[in-house]
């Protein structure tokens, strides 16, 4: 307890003041007398006294050998500032600035930064020394390849500027007395490594046969710049431009025999893309072949292989190429819609192939002349296309929303039933609009005609005639919708007098006369989504097509057709059937 108590509570641990209060507790507890208290007393002063007076000499000491340091490192300084020709450093302190340490902080880098530089500047010096030695030895005779430099002592009392640009003025002196023949000695083994790179030869080899220091591991100013070695290095590169002259016809002779069966085999771009390097110096010159491994000979006998290849190749090919020619032509034509004897065409290109009598390129240069031709017509084809796709698609919108109206729980809260509501709405104006479109398809298909000389058929049927068809049918149903209308209102007035007849109206359960009418329809059309292109112009005639079914949240029956076969209504209730006194009439699309 007197221990716990003894601890200062505010900083939780013991203190000097804490463990006094603590002995002087311990004393009263004890009954020290006052002597004894004040003896110990003196004894724990003389006891701090001590300790601190060895402090002091510890941090005396310290600061004597920080001092010692300083001293040194000023020294040290100095020593390199006048090695190096500098009166002065930018970052010296002063005598006076700053502590001991941080005079030292200061000095520290400084003395780093100077050692540095006093070891960039020997290299300096040896570089620029040796430079000068083993160019009088080359210009002397008596410098052999390979043979070591002597070390060179750099004299690190003197390494000012001034020293060296003297030593670099000697140096430019006895480079400018070997700069002409080292560098045509340079543009020579420059030229013979170039030509070397294009012929796929050894450049290791070729050059050395003129002398040994003319590898490119030699140093630059260790190679031989003799009379013998210039003008052995000149024929020898007169020698390989010949060389590479008739490497490159040959080279370019078997590119254009390649492009040749390319064209006539319409070969696939990845496998031409293999012998690029081949076709690319088609119409160089020899100047402009530069890339390494060009002229290689094992590159031209692989151009060579490659075209016997495909002069073996070109025979069993050419029905192949023909077909798939025929077949672009066939896709460009299904595409426009129109009708071609795909069966007729492919058998005149078999007997044409078997027969021999016609030059294979002559064969697919017409093909490509159809191929040409057929995409003219397409593309004059395309603008009454992209409507006839929107007038197809809007009557597939109207198919559907005549089967929505025809649904009675059409507004009841069923799942799905808000976007098929949304989707009514949208439909509604799309449909009304079918006029105009067909009106602006009908001018548009006459122009074309007037311009070609022909009828347009869209899969072998006339479109103006599939668009009158869908006219006509489209006025029978908007009769037939007015015969329901006034028939409805007859039945309500009948309603109407019954009701004040017998002061109520019949009941829903009971018919007033016939449930359903059935309307002409035309014949479904294919699953793509488009109106029958078979469509007979009499399709309205006595023929009676099946109903779509809807389901009760409004989806189509995914059995049905997927095109927009339902040019008019085709069955509505009757307008008397289930209608109570308070149902209203659904609006018409």
């Amino acid at each position: 307890m007197a221990v716990t108590d003894s601890q200062n509570p505010l900083l939780g641990v013991t203190t000097c003041g804490s463990l006094l209060q603590q002995l002087q507790l311990i004393w009263d507890e004890v009954g020290e007398s006052d002597e004894e208290r004040d003896k110990m007393l003196l004894q724990l002063e003389q006891e701090c006294l001590d300790v601190y007076k060895r402090k002091v000499e510890q941090a005396s000491k310290t600061r004597a050998l920080l001092l010692q340091s300083l001293a040194d490192s000023k020294a040290e300084l100095a020593r390199l500032l006048s090695a190096l020709g500098q009166k002065s450093f930018v970052g010296i302190p002063d005598k006076s600035s700053g502590t001991i340490k941080e005079q030292l902080a200061v000095i520290g880098p400084l003395l780093e930064q100077l050692c540095k530089q006093q070891e960039d500047r020997m290299r300096e010096f040896a570089d620029v020394q040796l430079q000068i030695e083993k160019i009088s030895g080359e210009i002397a005779g008596t410098l052999n390849i390979g043979e070591q430099m002597r070390t060179l002592m750099v004299d690190v009392e003197d390494l000012s500027l001034k020293k060296l640009d003297e030593y670099q003025s000697q140096l430019k002196e006895l480079q400018k007395e070997k700069s002409d023949r080292l560098h045509k000695v340079l543009d020579l083994v420059s030229t013979v490594h170039d030509l070397c790179a294009v012929l796929g030869l050894d450049f290791f080899s070729t050059v050395t046969e003129v002398h040994p220091s003319l590898n490119d591991s030699v140093d630059v100013q260790s190679k031989s710049i003799s009379n013998d070695t210039i003008s052995n290095l000149c024929r020898m590169v007169l020698s390989l431009k010949e060389d590479k002259k008739m490497r490159l016809q040959k080279l370019q002779e078997l590119a254009a025999q390649l492009i040749d069966l390319w064209n006539l085999m319409d070969t696939q771009m990845e496998e031409q893309e293999l012998f690029s390097h081949v076709t690319c110096n088609l119409s160089a010159t020899v100047d402009e072949v530069t890339v390494p491994g060009a002229l290689a000979l094992d590159l031209i006998e692989q151009a060579e292989v490659e075209v016997e290849r495909l002069d073996q190749l070109k025979a069993s090919k050419m029905k192949e190429i023909a077909f798939r020619k025929q077949t672009e032509l066939e896709d460009i034509y299904a595409r426009a819609h129109v009708d071609i004897n795909s069966a007729a065409a492919r058998d005149k290109i078999l007997a044409l192939v078997d027969s021999g009598n016609v030059e294979s390129s002559q064969l697919l240069a017409e093909m490509d002349n159809q191929i040409l031709k057929a995409k003219e017509e397409a593309m004059s084809r395309k603008e009454i296309l992209e409507k006839v796709e929107k007038w197809m698609s809007a009557c597939e919108e109207e198919s559907w929303l005549e089967d929505y109206n025809r649904d009675d729980n059409r507004y009841n809260s069923s799942r799905g039933a808000h976007l098929n509501l949304k989707r009514a709405e949208k439909a509604r104006i799309l449909v009304n609009k079918i006029p105009a479109l067909v009106e602006t398809l009908v001018a548009k298909i006459q122009t074309w005609e007037e311009d070609h000389g022909m009828s347009f058929m869209y899969d072998g049927v006339p479109l103006l005639a599939m668009l009158d068809e869908y006219t006509m049918l489209r006025q029978e149903r908007e009769e037939e919708k007015r015969r329901q209308k006034d028939q409805k209102r007859m039945h309500e007035q009948l309603a109407t007098e019954q009701e004040s007849m017998f002061s109520s109206r019949p009941s829903p359960a009971r018919p007033l006369g016939t449930k359903k009418v059935v309307g002409p329809r035309a014949n479904g059309g294919p699953s793509n989504g488009t109106p029958s292109r078979r469509l007979s112009l009499n399709a309205h005639q006595g023929s009676t097509n099946g109903v779509r079914s809807v389901s009760r949240d409004g989806k189509r029956d995914g059995n049905r057709p997927a095109g927009p076969v339902n040019y008019v209504a085709i069955v509505k209730e009757d307008a008397g059937s289930h209608v109570s006194g308070t149902d209203q009439v659904p609006a018409s699309p």
